[in-house]
């Protein structure tokens, strides 16, 4: 064992039912992680490097390698985590409200408060699309914030005397989440000065979608008006 793995070892902790090598492992990926993250966050995945990355970590590139394929693997393990701590904080932001109304706006500050954070604005939002190709990249979107918008969309549309179809709520949920993404981005990349001014725009365009979605749950039934093109 290298004089690092020695100290890092040292600082696990005993866990009853748990092997002394199981959680030296841990110790390590965790280290790397949380390295990498803060790297990431400050620098971009182009720009960091994996030599210091582990000496951030005070680990060898062979522990490195043991646990990861790769700076890319490595970059999904900090996109996972980076992006399920917003998730988690969106959740929160939905629990107790009753009126779906007040629920959506509620989600719709958090995401904004989320974007802005500097680990997810870089790590998640202006390096997560082209590190991990665009169609990984939506799969772990709409594993985690797409949920959430898929309930604020069922509260508001179901808000009426008429509960529409799953496959209505879907098509909805998709047009918001994707004018959602595309607002985050927006926000993420804005000059720190400019980031609250531009997400006080996004809530108040995204609010007149909301709007739309209230008048036409509380026409009670949303499939009765359908738009339609002007005939010549």
């Amino acid at each position: 064992m290298t004089k690092s793995a020695r100290r890092l070892a040292a600082t696990v902790a005993h866990v009853p039912g748990t092997s002394r090598r199981a959680q030296y492992s841990a110790s390590t990926r965790r280290a790397l992680v949380d390295v990498a993250e803060r790297l990431f966050a400050e620098q971009g995945y182009a720009a960091t490097s994996l030599d210091a990355i582990v000496a951030g970590a005070d680990v060898t590139k062979g522990a490195l390698y043991h646990h990861y394929s790769g700076k890319q693997a490595l970059f999904e393990a900090v996109f996972e985590r980076v992006e399920a701590r917003g998730a988690q904080q969106i959740q929160t932001a939905l629990q107790g409200h009753r009126d779906p109304w007040e629920k959506a706006i509620a989600g719709l500050r958090a995401f904004l408060d989320v974007v802005r954070q500097p680990a997810y604005s870089r790590i998640v939002v202006q390096d997560g699309p082209s590190v991990l190709g665009y169609e990984r990249f939506r799969e772990q979107e709409e594993r985690s914030t797409f949920a959430y918008v898929l309930d604020i969309v069922r509260a508001v549309l179901g808000a009426g005397d008429s509960q529409p179809d799953d496959a209505l709520e879907h098509t909805f949920a998709r047009i918001f989440f994707g004018a959602m993404s595309s607002a985050g981005s927006t926000v993420s990349r804005a000059d720190a000065a400019d980031a609250d001014e531009e997400a006080e725009r996004v809530e108040q365009a995204i609010g007149f979608i909301l709007s739309g979605l209230r008048a036409l749950s509380e026409q009670g039934d949303p499939q009765a008006a359908p738009l339609r093109t002007p005939t010549s």
